[in-house]
């Protein structure tokens, strides 16, 4: 159950994603969070920006993917994650730095358009 203040904020400040896209990836909740995520990111974003995998404002701490405390780890599981994400929005623009420390994202939308 949302808050009276909570639907309030996201009905005045939505953030466009394609809901079938959520309902394949409801059944796998990580990639879900950084799909979500993306679309938010990419949404908002106005150029191009490197975002961290590590520390107090990286990625891990955003998604609160603690469990992942090996770097490696996380790589290989947000490669994967990403390789899911790209399946249904292949335009998403994430990528992994080839200094394997960042998230390059870039202005997108997460909406596809209908077919007519």
């Amino acid at each position: 159950m949302l808050s009276d203040e909570f639907y309030s904020e996201i009905m005045n400040h939505p953030i466009p994603t394609d809901i079938d896209s959520v309902k394949v990836l409801a059944s796998a909740p990580a990639v879900l969070d950084l799909f979500m995520w993306l679309a938010y990111r990419c949404f908002l974003s106005k150029r191009e920006e490197r975002i961290p995998l590590f520390g107090a404002f990286g990625l891990t701490a955003q998604l609160g993917s603690v469990e992942y405390t090996r770097p490696r780890r996380f790589r290989a599981m947000l490669e994967q994650w990403l390789s899911t994400i790209h399946l249904v929005w292949p335009e998403c623009p994430a990528k992994i730095c080839p200094d394997g420390l960042h998230l390059r994202v870039a202005p997108a939308k997460a909406v596809r358009e209908k077919e007519t």
